[in-house]
């Protein structure tokens, strides 16, 4: 087992394309690492410069304890699983998974056991003198993996090896990869573009954005304290919601300007944001996650200085919630995810702007297309971001 370093790692192409900057991560052994991003961010190259299928242009790469930025792949004593499989056809699944011990000179003997044993972990026994046509998609994945484990690497490299099954095997195959991880303790770097992926299944998510790391953190935390607006947008589903507004400070409350309405905040929330004061009547980002929208017909009580009026444009009953799109005089941010949807906005009577937003209802609620509605909003989990760097407010 190792570490992995990646310390001030660059990469640029012969046409000038600079895919990887300064990119410095730390994975500890036994950790499960996992890389996210939009497409085109960097994640796949950085994860092809740790397996040495990519030159590294400038910076450190060390597993365990060797520098490794000269080492050729077969040397590196990694294994990686890749998006396709990349299976031998003509192959058994019992000889895809012994092939790289064959390579190796491994005697016959032990071959045989690392190979049943793998399988007896992935639950391919019966599987074992089929070819990768006879097997389904999972099946030839959890051969993919048995090729990786048989080596018994100091790390394994994973480069998107869901995205092929379908979405319920998809769910089954992630809890499943991330036991297996826990049960053979090796240190591995995982890459999706799939933000649920990631939340899921990593230790430490690090989250990239056009080849720069933007925050690298438990899930939890990139959820609750995320370190900019990209970051914000991108953890979370359906994404947050990022709106303009103006901040008016008064003692321990203030008050955020949404359009024409108003929300309070209270104490409590200012005393976690001290930074906050220093935006006393400037404009800042709000966001507010789904979850923190709230039917007032359901969660009766709440003070009229955390409600909002607005219109109901979209119901999508999904039985244990419902997630309910309506709209607000105000104008959107753009997180700057390339992959994310065009915010849609309606024009109302005056070229007014109003902007979409989402919220996830309770079940309870009875709201229906078109009606009018007042939100809820759980102002305390309310995150803000400085107008202009979009970097998030907190000290």
């Amino acid at each position: 087992m190792a570490t992995v370093v990646l310390d001030e790692i660059n990469k640029v192409y012969e046409n000038g394309f600079h895919a990887i900057h300064d990119l410095s991560i730390e994975i500890a052994d036994k950790e499960f690492l996992v890389l996210v991003g939009p497409s085109g961010c960097g994640k796949s190259t950085a994860l092809r410069m740790v397996a040495g299928l990519e030159s590294i242009t400038g910076g450190e790469m060390r597993i365990g304890d060797r520098v490794v930025n000269d080492i050729e792949p077969k040397d590196r004593d990694i294994a990686m699983v890749f998006q396709n499989y990349a299976l031998y056809p003509h192959m058994t699944v019992y000889d895809n998974i012994g092939f790289a011990l064959k390579l190796a000179k491994v005697p016959k003997a032990e071959i045989d056991t690392r190979v049943r044993k793998a399988a007896s972990v992935l639950e391919l026994e019966k599987y074992l003198d089929r070819k990768p046509a006879q097997l389904s998609g999972g099946q030839r994945q959890r051969v993919a993996m048995g090729r990786a484990i048989v080596r018994q690497p100091a790390a394994f490299l994973m480069d998107e090896p869901l995205s092929n099954l379908d979405a319920k095997l998809r769910v089954q195959m992630r809890a499943e990869i991330a036991a297996l991880q826990r049960e053979l303790a090796v240190t591995t770097v995982y890459v999706t573009h799939d933000q649920i992926e990631a939340m899921t299944m990593g230790d430490r998510v690090a989250v990239l954005k056009d080849g720069y790391l933007q925050q690298v953190d438990t899930p939890q935390n990139l959820y609750d304290r995320p370190t900019n607006i990209f970051v914000a947008a991108f953890i979370g589903s359906p994404s947050m919601n990022l709106y303009a507004a103006t901040l008016s400070v008064t003692g321990e409350t203030a008050t955020v300007k949404l359009g024409h309405q108003s929300l309070s905040i209270g104490p409590d929330a200012l005393a976690a944001r001290p930074g906050l004061r220093n935006y006393d009547g400037r404009p800042v980002v709000i966001g507010i996650r789904p979850e923190d929208f709230e039917d007032a017909a359901v969660a009766t009580g709440a003070p009229a200085d955390r409600r909002l009026s607005t219109t109901v444009s979209l119901v999508e009953s999904l039985g244990a919630e419902i997630m309910v799109h309506f709209a607000l005089d105000a104008h959107t941010v753009d997180s700057g995810d390339p992959d994310a949807p065009e915010e849609t906005v309606a024009i109302t009577a005056g070229s007014e702007r109003k902007a979409n937003a989402v919220g996830r209802f309770d079940p309870k609620s009875r709201v229906k297309l078109r009606d009018e509605l007042e939100v809820v909003v759980t102002t305390e989990n309310m995150h803000f971001f400085d107008h202009d760097t979009h970097n998030a407010i907190w000290d």
